[in-house]
């Protein structure tokens, strides 16, 4: 996420800190490189005009020109211009009865599977969320629908064969939801590949007939300035309250994130970042300014790894580990959890200086497949093997990587850097750096990233051992 966009900012402000002066030439030729690598990251042009104003205005101030540190303050600058630029303050939902959501925007955005996501966030939130189905127009829209809120367990009205009328619908699902006891209704509305009249003229018969408490656009992230314009469109046409912005995860430049709030006027509320049905997170503009920096989003990555870790097993796996009892039986369970929050790779990037950490490592180390491997390894060990890895030798081996499908090499590769993991690990002082890690930010926002660059193995061609994942 943001991955481009980061590498060019990282660039410029190393640069600041290097100059033994800062002076307001130094800050105009950097925000000059900083404005484009926002035009770049297809920020709207005004926009990104506007921004470096507002950040070039504070940074050539007294108080950053003679200050001990000025690299710094300017960061601090850009990451509070950046949370003003995103919003400010996270938006929430307007969930006052009658609760009414309506879902909007274009084909293959993403809109049912975020109808069915957010029906599950506000179950989860202890609310009665109910869906409706009232896109009557793409095929199997509404079988989709009635699927994914099987698979959450939330009631779901689906309307007659061959209907048209998308208010009639709509009137027949509010009879319906009296007798559900829900206490929120979201809407699945048709979409088109452009924004046409008859998608606007019904998207306002609905919209008049609900009068819903929230209407949001799902828009992809990865469109860039396009987003944007569909957002201007829909806003005009219904009012939007707020935006959900989806595939954020796939978004190298954050164009989009960036440029809605300042464009619309509308707030982004949520953000789409996996495939899975649980990952829909609020969205924060401080802790995405953070993540475009660099500076990491230890909060929310806390709050995943809260949501879907078994705390009382994740203890015992850490006592274990640092006793040096730790075998392949906690290892398969950690894998399990890991595997339960989503992509590898979105977990780490919000750690404090993952991106510069990501160039070092090893091509497809954070493939999601890898885990599968490793776990198809252990599995094909004997109880006894995964409880006393040290008894698996030569032909233990061999029959371990033909049961698993996999190659000598790579049983022989987990084999080893399973032993020195423990060995490592049973450490003490060293559990406390990696753990230091999660909550502790150095000055220049990125945190001390020695430590996690040995935890995570040898990246440097000179570090400790490398992690089995």
């Amino acid at each position: 996420m943001f991955s481009s966009l980061s590498d060019k900012l990282d660039k410029t402000f190393r640069n600041l800190r290097g100059v033994g002066r800062i002076s307001e030439k130094n800050i105009s030729e950097s925000l000059r490189e900083i404005r484009l690598a926002l035009l770049e990251a297809d920020v709207e042009y005004k926009v990104a005009q506007t921004f470096i104003e507002s950040v070039k205005k504070k940074a050539v101030g007294e108080d950053v020109l003679k200050s001990v540190k000025p690299g710094e303050q300017i960061v601090k600058i850009f990451h509070d211009e950046l949370t003003s630029l995103l919003g400010g303050d996270q938006a929430p939902l307007d969930l006052n009865p009658p609760a009414r959501i309506l879902l909007c925007g274009l084909n293959g955005a993403g809109k049912t599977t975020t109808a069915g996501k957010l029906a599950l966030r506000l179950k989860k939130e202890g609310r009665r969320p109910l869906l409706v189905a009232c896109d009557l127009y793409r095929p199997a829209a509404i079988d989709q629908l009635a699927t994914i809120a099987e698979q959450i367990d939330v009631p779901c009205y689906t309307p007659e064969p061959g209907e048209k009328n998308v208010v009639k619908v709509a009137k027949a699902a509010l009879k319906w939801a009296e007798r559900q006891s829900g206490s929120c209704i979201i809407f699945d509305t048709a979409g088109r590949q452009e924004v046409d009249q008859d998608l606007v003229q019904e998207l306002q018969d609905l919209h008049r007939f609900l009068k819903p408490g929230e209407t949001l656009l799902v828009a992809d992230a990865a469109t860039g300035q396009q987003a944007v314009k569909v957002a201007q469109t829909f806003d005009e046409a219904v009012s939007l309250s707020g935006i959900i912005l989806t595939k954020l995860d796939g978004d190298a430049r954050g164009g989009a994130a960036l440029s809605m709030r300042a464009i619309t006027g509308r707030p982004i509320k949520y953000v789409g970042e996996g495939e899975k049905l649980e990952q829909l997170n609020e969205f924060h503009p401080d802790r995405m300014a953070g993540r475009v920096l660099d500076m990491g989003d230890t909060v929310t990555m806390v709050e995943q790894v809260a949501e879907h870790m078994d705390e009382e097993k994740a203890a015992k796996a850490a006592r274990r580990l640092e006793k040096g009892r730790f075998d392949f039986n906690d290892f398969l369970e950690q894998m399990k959890m890991l595997q339960n929050l989503g992509p590898l790779e979105g977990l780490l990037g919000m750690m404090p200086g993952f991106n510069k950490i990501k160039k070092q490592l090893p091509s497809g180390a954070l493939d999601s497949k890898r885990i599968k491997h490793m776990e198809a390894i252990v599995l094909s060990m004997t109880p006894r093997e995964r409880s006393r890895p040290e008894i698996i030798k030569g032909t233990r081996r061999k029959r371990i990587a033909s049961g698993s499908g996999r190659t000598l090499l790579e049983v022989n590769q987990l084999l080893k850097q399973f032993g020195m993991m423990r060995k490592m690990m049973k450490s003490k002082g060293k559990m406390k750096n990696m753990m230091k890690q999660l909550g502790a930010l150095g000055g220049d926002g990125t945190g001390d990233m020695g430590n996690m660059k040995d935890l995570m193995g040898g990246m440097d061609g000179k570090g400790g051992p490398k992690l089995p994942f």
